[in-house]
Formats: C-alpha cells, sequence, structure tokens
C-alpha cells in the first residue's frame, strides 16, 4: 500500500472520530459542509483524499484545527487495529491465501479484531522474511554477477558517495587511517564502538535509535579490516537501504555494501591515478596496489576489477577459490571460461588443476605473487596469484587478464604456462587410465562430509542474523547509558 493511501485513511477515520465525538450524523456534517452524505462517507473511509481547501472548513464543523486532521496517528487504539487490518488484507500476502476479506465494523468484537490483526502481521513477517531455496539463492547470485559484469564491475552512484564522504574528512592520499574513518561515521551521526560481546552470528550492530556502530575488538590482529567493517556498516545508511525483501536484495546490499568499503578505502581518483601511473610504466600488480592503500589482497584485486575496464580498457577477471579448488567468488569480462552449473552459478564449483588459482598452493614461495599463463578453448589468460589462509581454511586469490593486455603487467615474463581443455573431464577430473585400472577396484576412500551440504540456507529479516540475540544485545547496551 502506498504511503498517500495509509494518510488517507488516518485521516478519514480522524474525521469519523471527531464527528463521533461531537454528536455529529453524516447527514448533519454534509449539511454543514454543503456536501452529501455519501461523499462525506468515501472521505471517511479512506476512498477519498481531503484536499487542502477542504480541511479548514472541515475542521471548524468538527471543532478541532487543521493540524488534528493531519495527524499520522490513528485516534485511538480501536481505530488503529482497524486501519491495520485494512492494510494488511489490501497486501498481496493477504489475496494469496484466497480467502474472503473480513469487514470491519463496530461489531466485530475488540479481542477477534486484535487476534485477526496479530495473525497477519506474522504472516505478512514470514513472507518478509529474506528465505530462499539454495537454488533460488544460487540463481539470484548469478543475476546478480551478469548485472555486474553488463556494467564492467562499475556503480558511478556508489564510487560518488564514497568521494563526498572521503573528501568530508580531508583525505588526500595513501591508507586510511582509523581515525578518519571515526571522523566519517561522525559525519553520517554515528559513533564508533568497539566491544567483545557481539553475538556470533553478526559482523558489527548498528543502534539507529542511538546512533552507534558497535564493532569486534580494535585489539583484535589483522585489526585493518575493522575499518571495511565500519565502512560497510556506514553504508547502508549512506545508500538508503532498508530491510531486504528478498535474497535477491540481500545479496545486492551486500555487494553495494563493499563496493562502497572498496570506495573509501581505495578512493576513485586516487587509485586511477596510481594504476594509471603503473600502466604507464607496464607495472601492473595486485600487490603494489593492495601496499599502497593499506588493505588486503583480495580487496586490492577487488577494487581493480572496479577501476580496470571503465578508466584503463583493461578487461579482466577474479577469483577467490578454497583448498579444494571450490570457487567462493568470481568476476570476469575478458572471457575467461569459469565452470558453472546447469544455473549458470559459479559458486562451489571446481576449477581445473591446470589453472594456476589451485597450482599456486604447491609452489614453494608462498610469500610472493606466482604466475601463469593459460591456454584455454576460449583463449590464452595470464593470471596472477597469492594465496593465503583464514579461519577456514587455506584460498587463493587470482587476478589476471587476457593474452593481449599481459604487456601492462609485472609478472609477464614467466615462462609457466599450462593447457587447459576442461570441461573435457580428460583434462584434470578423470584419473589417468593406468591408475584407474591400478586402484578402482582396490580403494575404498571414507568421504569428508561437507556440512552446508545439508544446512538450510539462512533465514530472518537478515539471513544468518539471530534476532533475539541482536535485539538483546542492543537492550544490554543501551541500559549501560
Amino acid at each position: 500500500m502506498r504511503v498517500e493511501d495509509d494518510r488517507t485513511r488516518v485521516m478519514g477515520a480522524r474525521i469519523r472520530h471527531f464527528r463521533t465525538r461531537a454528536g455529529l450524523t453524516l447527514a448533519a456534517l454534509a449539511e454543514q459542509l454543503g456536501t452529501t452524505a455519501s461523499t462525506l462517507s468515501l472521505v471517511e473511509n479512506g476512498k477519498r483524499a481531503l484536499r487542502a481547501p477542504e480541511m479548514p472548513s472541515f475542521a471548524g464543523a468538527l471543532g478541532v484545527d487543521v493540524t488534528d486532521l493531519l495527524s499520522d496517528e490513528p485516534p485511538d487504539a480501536r481505530t488503529a487495529l482497524e486501519l491495520e487490518l485494512q492494510r494488511l488484507q489490501s497486501g498481496p500476502q493477504f489475496a494469496a491465501l484466497g480467502v474472503p476479506a473480513v469487514r470491519v465494523s463496530r461489531t466485530l468484537p475488540h479481542d477477534a479484531l486484535a487476534a485477526l490483526v496479530r495473525t497477519l502481521q506474522e504472516l505478512d513477517r514470514k513472507a518478509r522474511e529474506a528465505t530462499a531455496t539454495p537454488e533460488e539463492a544460487r540463481r539470484a547470485n548469478t543475476e546478480l554477477r551478469g548485472w555486474m559484469r553488463e556494467r564492467d564491475n562499475h556503480l558511478p552512484h556508489i564510487e560518488s558517495a564514497a568521494t563526498e564522504i572521503v573528501e568530508a574528512v580531508g583525505h588526500e592520499i595513501g591508507a586510511l587511517t582509523h581515525r578518519e574513518v571515526a571522523l566519517m561515521a561522525e559525519h553520517l551521526g554515528f559513533n564508533l564502538l568497539h566491544v567483545d560481546d557481539l553475538p556470533r552470528s553478526t559482523r558489527t550492530i548498528t543502534d539507529l535509535e542511538h546512533g552507534r556502530i558497535y564493532l569486534p575488538p580494535s585489539s583484535i590482529p589483522g585489526g585493518h579490516g575493522l575499518r571495511s567493517m565500519a565502512l560497510q556498516a556506514m553504508a547502508h545508511r549512506v545508500l538508503g537501504h532498508t530491510a531486504p525483501s528478498s535474497y535477491q536484495e540481500f545479496l545486492r546490499q551486500r555487494l553495494e555494501i563493499a563496493c562502497f568499503a572498496g570506495s573509501c578505502l581505495m578512493p576513485e581518483r586516487q587509485a586511477v591515478e596510481f594504476l594509471t601511473d603503473a600502466k604507464e610504466r607496464r607495472d601492473l600488480a595486485v600487490e603494489d596496489f593492495r601496499d599502497a592503500f593499506g588493505v588486503t589482497h583480495e580487496q586490492a584485486a577487488l577494487r581493480m576489477t572496479n577501476l580496470l575496464t571503465t578508466h584503463l580498457g583493461l578487461r579482466v577477471h577474479f577469483l577467490r577459490v578454497g583448498a579444494d579448488g571450490e570457487i567462493h567468488k568470481a568476476y570476469e569480462n575478458d572471457g575467461l571460461p569459469l565452470p558453472t552449473d546447469v544455473t549458470g552459478a559459479v559458486e562451489g564449483q571446481i576449477v581445473c588443476r591446470k589453472w594456476i588459482a589451485r597450482r599456486a598452493g604447491h609452489q614453494e614461495n608462498r610469500t610472493t605473487e606466482a604466475h601463469q599463463y593459460t591456454d584455454t578453448a576460449a583463449g590464452t589468460f595470464w593470471s596472477s596469484t597469492q594465496t593465503g589462509s583464514g579461519p577456514h581454511g587455506a584460498f587463493s586469490i587470482t587476478f589476471g587478464v587476457g593474452f593481449d593486455d599481459a604487456k601492462w603487467f609485472r609478472g609477464r615474463a614467466t615462462r609457466e604456462r599450462q593447457v587447459s581443455t576442461c570441461p573435457d573431464e580428460s583434462c584434470c577430473s578423470r584419473p589417468p587410465s593406468d591408475l584407474a585400472a591400478r586402484w578402482s577396484e582396490a580403494a575404498w576412500p571414507s568421504a569428508r562430509m561437507h556440512a552446508q551440504v545439508l544446512a538450510a540456507l539462512p533465514s530472518g529479516r537478515f539471513p544468518g542474523v539471530d534476532d533475539t540475540e541482536v535485539f538483546e544485545f542492543l537492550e544490554r547496551h543501551a541500559a549501560m547509558d
């Protein structure tokens, strides 16, 4: 229901309330106003909006001020329930039930009205929870990846929002400091507070009532990640996000806040100047970009996907790959043939054993980037990979370009080259015939079960977040004032 419809209904209810309180019938009030009872009935039932020139005469006839008519508050608790029932019964969730609407009248007992409203509110809440089956979630993520590919992973409105807030705190060059991030929060009306009792299901919590953003302790190892957490929390406010109504919207918001944080940590103007200079020297490297802005290798690689196509004309690819070769994140606009399932999703798919994204984990020296050319059916690609480890195990971050654009990057002189014919099973997924002959009947491995195979997709207003824990946390900290 539109906001205007809500206001019309509330005003009509207030007029009926004041008319009844004044002891006037519809006909008596209509006679005073020079209109008809049927027209007045339409106004009271919220089916006809009262025009501004009519308001003084209505207010005078009812013995109230015009401001009394304009209030957004229902006149009493009973009317509030009636209006809420009308709103709920006019929504798509109620229509989908296929049952007739309950006529709102004064003969409907108050307890029955309250119970009916509470029931419909609960149905409405459950329908609005951002839930989805794994297949729906994967399709939503695939659509989002395609949407970003069409835009070369570049969102100008987010760049503009980030530029505005970065300039507001006077940041000019180098890594964004924790102090500057705190100033950004103050600029938006928030204070950053570090606590050690955040619910396990959350990374940050924003208290909109008291203007606080709660973060993990500032002394945790790798505390530079707190800048990104704080910026992502602010991004929801800067970008005008509301509670997601679908899993697709939830994913879009996550992507947007990550883009905002990256755009603040590596501001567009400074980042493009750095990359342009490196390209002119034919010395582009993720590790240099990472170190110049004090971010993680993954953040730097992702930010380069935001900027290199739009500003430097280079088409690129990015992958985050787990220790078993499964894709966690991926993006390409250079034609790299990513493995996909039947829905087009790449997450969870296994990359070819010949790709540097998997082979880098076997390198003796893991402190610097490893480089490789890979010949595929779609062409030859140059890639640079850095390995790392986190709470969920080892992973690799890969950034690369097509063969023709490798000339701009450090590591282009590598002699490492592999040929990948995947998805042809003979490339790397089918065991060599001699090994298969020797062991196929003699091997009986016990598979390691991946818990996510059986796990239900997180549900809730914000998928995976325990609302009770969050509300108890906010209540606890509000009481400390």
